[in-house]
């Protein structure tokens, strides 16, 4: 079956075409990548790629309460640990860049960070701290262009020390999800009257120079991306006039600049998004002619494969890898699946993490 088949994602030879989803599970306690990470991304090393939960490349960046960062020393040599723990099961790790921009409560940052965004829009909703539980978010501090190239820069300093020092295989950019890069494509999030805001090609601007800065400090072949197109998570518009021209216009610009791949994250389904508007997954395809990661509920062999047949290249997996450190092996042997427990995807500890 193609799912066990290898390929070749750059300079990278994947075991196989499963793709472990990046998920926030939240054990890095003080923001620092620990030896109990290091044993969940080491079980979980037959996946062909891993890509690590959301991973802060500044103390800016930090919304969720215990969620890993890149920008310490600490911080790096704590991904040292676990990319070699991940490397001793031949396996492959990129670290999943993420700033959370205005997805964020002050209580979840240090002292020295600020929560920024491209504009000074609230988003609805709230966030849990462990200080004060549930809180709503609070309104950003609207970028300056100092503060933007402050961001890229630092996106490209966390991206170096990772490959670089901590060893880890490449780097995500996470464009999805309402995040901060996500922000800047929105026009429900980003509403700027200069040259990060407006029409599609200024708001794809600084997901594009940040990409850029990013490959001159690692190299294209160790840079993927990971975009949501109709997602509607954190308050950000699921549809809106120009989208598929903004997504045609990144892939395309994405395709020139020649990094690893494309991740599509669908939140359709049980994620509870409306279904696509068009088939945007194939627009993407065809105008970036490079590897797309997709998925969305896969659950099986079948579901895999299903992808797969669909014309892309590899397929993610999420809550099945949490509860299935062995996944791989479970669709190897058609073996039933483990279903996780909700309760224990965030909260300290090994309960839940690495005990399945």
């Amino acid at each position: 079956m193609s799912i066990f088949q290898s390929y070749q994602l750059g300079s990278l030879l994947l075991n196989n075409k499963i793709v472990m989803a990046p998920m926030t599970r939240c054990r890095a306690l003080n923001n620092i990548p620990n030896e109990l990470m290091a044993t969940y991304y080491a079980q979980r090393a037959s996946a062909g790629l891993i890509i690590s939960e959301g991973t802060s490349p500044s103390v800016n960046g930090l919304g969720y309460a215990r969620i890993p960062g890149a920008y310490s020393p600490a911080q790096i040599e704590g991904w040292r640990h676990i990319a070699d723990a991940v490397h001793q099961e031949e396996g492959k790790i990129f670290v999943q860049l993420m700033h959370c921009g205005r997805i964020a409560a002050s209580e979840n940052l240090p002292e020295a960070g600020e929560v920024i965004a491209p504009s000074a829009v609230k988003a609805a909703g709230e966030m849990y701290t462990d200080t004060n539980g549930m809180v709503p978010h609070v309104t950003p501090r609207a970028m300056t262009v100092l503060d933007i190239q402050q961001t890229q820069q630092e996106f490209a300093d966390s991206a170096e020390a990772l490959v670089k020092r901590a060893g880890v295989d490449g780097v995500e950019l996470h464009a999805a999800n309402g995040y901060l890069l996500d922000q800047f494509l929105n026009p429900k999030s980003n509403v700027r009257e200069d040259n990060y805001g407006g029409d599609f090609k200024n708001r794809a601007r600084f997901v594009l120079e940040t990409t850029k800065k990013v490959i001159a400090a690692i190299g294209e072949n160790r840079v993927g991306i990971r975009v949501s197109p109709y997602g509607a998570m954190n308050d950000v518009a699921h549809d809106y006039e120009d989208l598929v021209d903004l997504y045609s216009y990144l892939a395309s610009e994405l395709r020139q600049l020649g990094i690893a791949y494309i991740h599509i994250a669908d939140h359709s389904g049980t994620m509870g998004a409306p279904d696509f508007k068009t088939d945007i997954k194939k627009t993407i395809k065809l105008n970036f002619e490079g590897t797309i990661i997709t998925g969305g509920d896969v659950n099986s062999v079948e579901d895999a494969e299903k992808v797969i047949a669909s014309g892309y290249d590899l397929v993610y997996v999420g809550r099945p890898f949490v509860s299935n450190p062995d996944l791989v092996q479970k669709f190897l042997n058609r073996d039933e699946l483990k279903a996780p427990n909700a309760d224990l995807f965030y909260t300290p500890g090994s309960e839940g993490y690495t005990d399945y």
